[in-house]
Parts: structure tokens; sequence; C-alpha cells
């Protein structure tokens, strides 16, 4: 599934990269009062990492889904920073941006994808083939998560 006229990019200029950690900012720190610049972490000028940002039809070319993903072990990725702009949740963007990380994973020649899903975020990875192995850690001291996999 995909949003017509979108378009998944890897963030290059500086409006980009600006775009791509507002949303992260936004979605997956700010209401639980974390600092700007806690939606960034160091591994993500690594050269094998690979960031997604889907950009609106719009336009505005508006930042309105992320995620990034990098090598785990051996034949394993990890994807992390999920997020997707609430205007645009249950419309598609949050499946197209991993099955983008999904088939870069692929590239790579990775065979699996893990990664801490929020509690409220399992229904949707299991939707798309993902399976629950444990539960993982608390983030905020409040947002429980679950180590999920699955094979690409």
């Amino acid at each position: 599934m995909s949003v017509p006229g979108s378009t998944i990019i890897s963030p290059q200029t500086p409006a980009e990269w600006a775009a791509y950690y507002r949303l992260r900012y936004e979605v997956l720190r700010q209401p639980w009062q974390q600092p700007p610049g806690s939606e960034q972490a160091p591994d993500d000028e690594a050269p094998t990492t690979t960031h997604a940002l889907l950009l609106s039809p719009t336009e505005s070319g508006q930042a309105i889904g992320v995620g990034r993903l990098h090598p785990a072990g051996p034949q394993q990725g990890q994807v992390r920073f999920m997020a997707v702009h609430p205007d645009w949740q249950g419309q598609g963007v949050g499946q197209q941006v991993l099955e983008h990380l999904e088939a870069a994973a692929r590239r790579q020649g990775l065979h699996e994808i893990v990664l801490h899903a929020r509690a409220g975020a399992v229904p949707f990875y299991q939707r798309l083939g993902y399976l629950v192995l444990a539960e993982s850690h608390t983030l905020f001291g409040c947002l429980p998560h679950f180590l999920m996999r699955r094979d690409i």
C-alpha cells in the first residue's frame, strides 16, 4: 500500500534533514516532554544507516512519515524511529516507509528485521508479518516496548 503521489527519499539537504528530525521529535519525543535533540542518535550518521523520509503528495512536500534501518548483526537489520504525522496515520504511510526499509535491507543482503515496538504499534507490525518475541523495555517510564522480528 502506498500514498498516491508521495515520494520516499533519503534526506540529503539541510531542509530535508530538518523535516526528518522535526517529525521524529514531534511524534516520538515531544509528547513525553523530552528535550529537542533527543530524537537524534549517534549512529544516525553512520554510512550503514538507511533513512527514509516520506513526503506528502501536496505541493508543500510535508514530511508525513520517517523511519531508519541499520545493521544489527549478521544478516539482521533493525528498524528504529518509525513515525507518522498524526494527520496521516491509518492511511498507509507507516506501511510504505516500512516496506521501503525492508527493500533496502534485502538489497544489503539482510534476511531478518528486528524492532522494538511501542505497545500501541504492535498490532500494526503484526498485520505486516512481525512476531512478538518478548517484552522489551519501558521508555520514559511509561511506554512499554516489545521486541518483534520478521524474516524478509
